[in-house]
C-alpha cells in the first residue's frame, strides 16, 4: 500500500476496529439468509462514518471524499460488504452540491444522528437500462406538489431507508430540444407514500437489497425538488461521479481482502513437502494482481482529490471504477486458484467476496460502457452507440 499522506491512518484504525467486531461468520450467516446487515450499519452510523461528508455544522464528520474512500475501502478490505451502507455516502454529492438550506438543514442533521436514513437511489429503469435520458417515470406538477408514476429497477435498500433521492421526467422527451433536458431530481420520503409505492425485491447473485418499484400516484412536496426543474441529470451525474469513485476504493478494499487471504493461504498451505506460494505458478498471480490494485489506488486516490477540489473528475472517475473493478476481479480470480476446492466453500469467505465483487463489472455502470466515455470524450473517436 502506499504511504498515507493524509493523515487517515487513525481513521483507517477506526474503521478497522469496529469491523473486528463483524467476523466472517457474522457476513457468512448474513449471506446464507439473504438478510439485511442492520447491526453493522447502526454501528457504522453511530460511529460517524456514514455521515463522513455531511459538514459539522449539521452534526456530520465533515470529511472530503479521499476520507470516505478510505472508510469504504478498509471495511471491504476486512471482510464486510459496504454495499448496504455507500448509498448515504455518495447520495449526498446530490444533496449537498445542489439542494437547498432548508432541505441542508431539515434533513442533514437527522442523516448524521441516524434518526433518518438516505439509502436508496432511483435511477435505474427496465426499459432505459443505463441510456438515463429515456427514461419515462413521470413526476407531474399540480399545484404545490408533484404526483409520481411509472417503474423502476435494481433499485437497492428501499425497505432499510427512510429518504429516497429520485430522478423523473417532468418534460416529455418529445418536447425538449436536447434528451438530457427536462429530468428532475426528488428527495422522496419514503414514509409518507403508503401504498402507492409498490416494492418487490429481486434476488440476485449476491445478498443485496434490491428491488423494482413501481410509483402509482406517488405525491412528493415541491419543496422536495433539488435545484432547478428540468436540470436534475447534471446534478445526478454529479453525485454519479462521487458514486464511481467511492465504488472504486470498495473495489480496492475487495482487492486488499483477496491478496491477503491468498498470500496467507499460500504460505500456510502445503502439499507434496512445500508450501504453495513456493510455486511460481502461485506466487506470480498474485504478485500481479497486488501490482494491479495498487495502481488502481492511485487513480481512485487522484479522482477523489479532484473531487474534492470541485475540478472536473469525469474521466478519472470513471478511469478509476474501471481500474479498480478490474483489479479486484482479478485479484477474486486469484484468491479461488490459490484456494483450489476450498474456494468455492462458503466457509472460507472467498466464493462470498467473489460474487460480491463480481457485481462492479456492471454496475452502477458498465465496464464497456466506461471504455465507450473514455473513447469519445477523451481520446475524440466517433461515438459508437
Amino acid at each position: 500500500m502506499i504511504p498515507d499522506d493524509r493523515g487517515l491512518r487513525e481513521l483507517r484504525q477506526g474503521v478497522r476496529d469496529l469491523c473486528a467486531g463483524f467476523p466472517d461468520g457474522y457476513w457468512r450467516d448474513l449471506d446464507a439468509r439473504r438478510e439485511y446487515p442492520e447491526e453493522f450499519v447502526r454501528a457504522m452510523t453511530g460511529a460517524g462514518y456514514l455521515a463522513a461528508l455531511i459538514p459539522k455544522e449539521y452534526g456530520g464528520m465533515g470529511l472530503d471524499l479521499t476520507a470516505a474512500c478510505a472508510i469504504l475501502e478498509e471495511a471491504n478490505r476486512s471482510g464486510a460488504n459496504a454495499n448496504p451502507a455507500h448509498a448515504q455516502m455518495y447520495v449526498m454529492g446530490t444533496l449537498l452540491r445542489h439542494g437547498s438550506e432548508d432541505q441542508k438543514v431539515e434533513y442533514l442533521p437527522k442523516i448524521a444522528a441516524g434518526e433518518l436514513r438516505l439509502q436508496a437511489f432511483g435511477v435505474t429503469e427496465p426499459e432505459a437500462g443505463t441510456d438515463t435520458t429515456q427514461i419515462s417515470t413521470f413526476a407531474e406538477k399540480r399545484g404545490d406538489r408533484y404526483v409520481v408514476n411509472g417503474r423502476k429497477i435494481y433499485i437497492s435498500r428501499v425497505q432499510h431507508s427512510d429518504l429516497m433521492v429520485l430522478l423523473a421526467r417532468t418534460t416529455p422527451i418529445e418536447e425538449v430540444e436536447k434528451r438530457s433536458d427536462g429530468l428532475s431530481v426528488f428527495i422522496v420520503d419514503l414514509r409518507d407514500v403508503g401504498d402507492r409505492l409498490k416494492v418487490k425485491r429481486r434476488r440476485v447473485m449476491m445478498n443485496n437489497f434490491t428491488n423494482e418499484l413501481e410509483f402509482d400516484g406517488v405525491e412528493v412536496p415541491a419543496r422536495n425538488l433539488i435545484g432547478e426543474e428540468g436540470k436534475g441529470l447534471r446534478y445526478v451525474m454529479d453525485g454519479m461521479n462521487a458514486e464511481r469513485i467511492l465504488i472504486a476504493a470498495e473495489c480496492v478494499g475487495d482487492s486488499r481482502f483477496f491478496i491477503d487471504r491468498a498470500t496467507k493461504r499460500a504460505n500456510e498451505r502445503v502439499v507434496f513437502g512445500r508450501p504453495i506460494g513456493q510455486n511460481q505458478g502461485v506466487q506470480f498471480p498474485i504478485a500481479r494482481a497486488y501490482a494491479s490494485v495498487e495502481a488502481a489506488d492511485l487513480m481512485t486516490r487522484k479522482a477523489a482529490a479532484l473531487f474534492d477540489r470541485n475540478d472536473k473528475c469525469g474521466a478519472e472517475a470513471n478511469m478509476a471504477k474501471l481500474l479498480a473493478a478490474d483489479a479486484s476481479w482479478e485479484a477474486a480470480n486469484v484468491a479461488v486458484q490459490t484456494f483450489g476446492g476450498y474456494g468455492v466453500d462458503a466457509e472460507y469467505d472467498v466464493e462470498r467476496k467473489f460474487r460480491e465483487t463480481r457485481l462492479y463489472q456492471v454496475a452502477p455502470i458498465s465496464t464497456n460502457l466506461i471504455l465507450s466515455y473514455l473513447a469519445q470524450h477523451v481520446l475524440g473517436l466517433p461515438r459508437s452507440f
